[in-house]
């Protein structure tokens, strides 16, 4: 018997946003659980219902006395899932009505069936009779689907582009490629693609980087198994261009699951020789599935980048990639989980981690080598403020310009060219 959806969505919603779980991790186990097209379909009411939380929230307490509570919390949420699919996605409302009240059944409590149908019913017609309304007097969170905090720090940080930013956030991610050009050059594979139907919007100007016109499963993609091209953001393609890579360098890729950034500096230049660290062995194992796939050999360590002694063989590096621990704020889109749970406490700690990795890592650099820090945040006390404190505090650095407008160094925001957020900047060591 088929798993229902609705019933399997409520369970991971209720294991991220109440218990704190990554949905990176929690939607895999009920994936396993769902057959063919609903796998994707469970994927979409996630992402749908947490990228829209303090909307959907909001909706469902008109039509509930009392709040859902203890064991029953997760029909909160499967009323969340049904609120989703009248509200956002082209499912009929009288099958997401009778879908997700169907739900209660294998959550094991029927007498709340009356409920969850009562809630959806009363939504349905209230959507029905207000469609063009307009609630512009709404708390600023309901209204943009972030937290106040958040909200907070963007409107501080980019006052003309705050409501830009937290607009793209909501959208669903572009699917970006990465072409390996061990194997064609990014004009041969754009023909392999034609051939199959596989249509691109755009190119990425500095990396190259194909935009897909929709996103399709990664398995239709020509010579994908055999390592001919990857999935990776156009940002995040920057990094491995701007760390420069030349024949024969000892390169460091600091902080590196899932791996991305690390096989295409291999890509760019096979001859180096790469270590990849990650504080976590768990997360290498994804490391090392990406260098199987593309054929490409690194050295692996799983140990911690604020303590090189525990790790660090002596022999300094031409080039580090310094892909730091931060917030993930720039890559909500992907990972719309991230605004619950981090909180505005997290970035203070986040900082000082960053600022004892930098510090730490810095003494493994060759005189005249580079160091290339990035985040995926959009705040600038990861980014711009780390590199201004960390140049007051080391005589023995200069900072290269990556863009002639920058500052410091560059800030992709999420609006922008349909890259995700992100921050580089490019570091040399002047003297030992």
């Amino acid at each position: 018997m088929a798993a229902n959806i609705r019933a399997l969505a409520a369970k991971t919603l209720f294991h991220v946003v109440d218990k704190g779980r990554s949905l990176s991790d929690v939607l895999p186990e009920y994936q396993l659980k769902a057959e063919g097209k609903d796998k994707a379909l469970l994927q979409e009411i996630c992402f749908g219902v947490l990228r829209f939380l303090p909307e959907l929230e909001f909706s469902a307490q008109q039509f509930i006395d009392k709040p859902i509570k203890g064991k029953q919390r997760v029909f909160h949420f499967l009323i969340l899932v049904g609120i989703y699919q009248i509200k956002h996605t082209r499912i009929p409302d009288h099958a997401a009505l009778s879908e997700t009240v169907a739900a209660c059944k294998p959550l094991k409590n029927m007498h709340l069936k009356g409920l969850v149908n009562a809630v959806l019913r009363h939504f349905q017609r209230y959507i029905e009779s207000n469609k063009d309304e307009v609630s512009t007097n709404l708390p600023d969170a309901i209204k943009f689907n972030h937290p106040s905090w958040f909200i907070k720090k963007i409107k501080a940080a980019y006052p003309e582009q705050w409501q830009e930013i937290l607009s793209a956030n909501l959208a669903k991610p572009p699917m970006w490629l990465r072409v390996n050009q061990q194997h064609n050059t990014i004009t041969e594979y754009q023909k392999k693609l034609a051939l199959l139907d596989i249509e691109i919007s755009e190119q990425e100007k500095r990396s190259g980087a194909l935009l897909l016109t929709k996103p399709i499963d990664v398995n239709k993609l020509p010579d994908f198994s055999a390592g001919h091209s990857s999935i990776q953001d156009a940002a995040a393609q920057q990094a491995a261009l701007l760390l420069d890579p030349q024949k024969n360098e000892h390169i460091l890729d600091c902080c590196a699951a899932p791996g991305g950034k690390t096989c295409h500096i291999l890509e760019l230049e096979p001859t180096v020789s790469m270590t990849a660290i990650d504080v976590e062995e768990k997360r290498l194992a994804r490391v090392t599935e990406n260098l199987e796939r593309l054929k490409l050999n690194a050295k692996l360590i799983a140990n911690d980048a604020t303590e090189p002694d525990l790790w660090w063989d002596g022999k300094l590096y031409d080039r580090i990639l310094l892909d730091a621990p931060c917030s993930a704020t720039g890559v909500i889109r992907r990972h719309p989980d991230i605004k619950w749970l981090r909180k505005d406490n997290d970035i203070e700690q986040l900082q000082q981690l960053q600022q004892q990795i930098l510090k730490n890592i810095w003494p493994l650099l060759k005189p005249g080598g580079t160091l290339l820090y990035a985040t995926c945040s959009v705040l600038p006390q990861e980014n711009d403020q780390q590199i201004t404190q960390f140049l007051a505090e080391h005589n023995d650095v200069e900072l290269v310009k990556i863009n002639e407008s920058d500052t410091l160094g560059w800030q992709i925001l999420p609006s922008k060219n349909n890259m995700d957020g992100f921050y580089y900047a490019k570091l040399i060591k002047t003297h030992s």
